[in-house]
């Protein structure tokens, strides 16, 4: 399965890597003739982040022998409860510098090359083309659709993760084998409907749990063995703590692997999942058309609370989001309540709405423009735009 040119039979193990994989030569499904093709292996790890931590622990400690990483950010304070490949002091640094670093630590017999650009239709192809196994460990629908595409296109299989609050999923995509990702979600969803992990929360441990699903299934594919995800979706709830499984089955009708596919090369992502170009997919941030009118900025909030004292302040985050932070004067009416609390507010008042990051209150004022209502704004970057630039002693999540 090497990209690279070396095939598996000309592979062999040093003397030291018989001794560091022994616990895999001595199991008769790996053995020697599996750890050569972990060796001669190639796979790209699309995001270094909750899902990308234990991807690239593991399969680099299972000796796959080059590793591809692709991720453009940086690390942040808050990456840190969940995203157990780096540690405080990597805070600031580029996650692939430190990832490479910490990979490279943990198995110096493999190869780790680092991607640091945003993926897109410019250039997915380019990149991907070089590794026989894709994993996506994305947070946004423009990415997973833009990566199903590819893989689909160049013939590689996409082993898929994603990740919720405390709910997981995991698959293995591959067209010549079984369905591919539109075939399970032909359309995305509406933006703003399903909120992201900087949204909704995530628990920590989730992501070492699915992303440890997603390198078992790569090792399988790579060493030819065992049952792949293929045709099959397994969700994860860990407050129950229970496994289930869908079947899948290939849309003949799909659009990009079914009989007469019409995804033929990557399209404007952006564009298909309905985001404005520019605008960040992890996060919704961004302009939508016609909506920087509907919004004010946290400095002119502060200006204006001063002369506008009959201001009402709707805080639309759940109650555990208040506890941690809000503006005060606030009134919490949390958007799983809001369609039917909205007869609280009355159309003759102003008022500003705001959640975390400015995602969920322009949602809200779009219900209340429905609904009548004018004299009513969304803070652009919400309470965490309000902590940064005016009161720096409000806790940030």
């Amino acid at each position: 399965m090497n990209s690279s040119g070396t095939s598996k039979a000309e592979a062999s193990l040093s003397k030291e890597e018989v001794k560091r994989y022994s616990r895999h030569l001595i199991m008769p499904e790996v053995g020697v003739a599996g750890q050569k093709k972990l060796k001669s292996a190639s796979v790209l790890l699309i995001g270094t982040g909750g899902l990308g931590s234990p991807l690239g622990l593991y399969l680099a400690s299972a000796g796959v022998g080059r590793i591809g990483l692709v991720d453009f950010d940086v690390v942040d304070f808050t990456n840190l409860q969940r995203q157990v490949l780096y540690t405080t002091q990597d805070v600031g640094r580029p996650k692939l510098q430190a990832a490479k670093e910490r990979l490279t630590a943990i198995n110096p017999l493999i190869e780790i090359q680092t991607h640091e650009v945003r993926l897109s239709s410019d250039n997915a192809l380019e990149i991907l083309q070089g590794y026989d196994v894709i994993v996506d460990g994305t947070d946004n629908f423009p990415t997973r659709y833009l990566v199903n595409d590819a893989c689909v296109l160049l013939k590689k299989p996409n082993v898929y993760g994603s990740i919720f609050r405390f709910e997981g999923q995991a698959s293995v995509f591959d067209a010549s084998r079984g369905p591919c990702y539109r075939c399970l979600y032909p359309e995305p969803p509406p933006p703003g409907l399903v909120p992201s992990c900087a949204e909704g929360g995530v628990l920590g441990i989730l992501p070492g749990i699915v992303g440890t699903i997603q390198a078992t299934e790569t090792i399988k594919l790579i060493i030819g063995n065992g049952e792949p995800l293929i045709g099959r979706l397994l969700l994860f709830n860990a407050l129950k703590m229970r496994f289930r499984e869908l079947k899948l089955r290939k849309n003949p009708s799909c659009p990009a692997c079914g009989a007469k596919p019409t995804v033929t090369k990557l399209i404007d992502y952006e564009e298909f999942c309905g985001l404005k170009r520019g605008e960040d997919p992890s996060t919704g941030s961004g302009q939508a058309p016609n909506q920087e009118e509907w919004e004010i900025t946290a400095g002119e909030l502060a200006q204006l609370l001063q002369k506008n004292k009959g201001l009402k302040l709707i805080d639309v985050r759940e109650t555990n989001e208040y506890d941690i932070c809000h503006i005060p004067g606030a009134k919490l009416i949390p958007t799983s309540e809001f369609v039917h609390r909205i007869g609280e507010l009355d159309s003759a008042d102003e008022m500003v709405l705001y959640c975390h990051k400015g995602i969920r209150s322009r949602n809200a004022l779009d219900l209340l423009k429905a609904a009548g209502f004018r004299k009513i704004k969304s803070l652009r970057g919400g309470v965490d735009a309000w902590a940064d630039e005016i009161d720096p002693s409000m806790p940030r999540y």
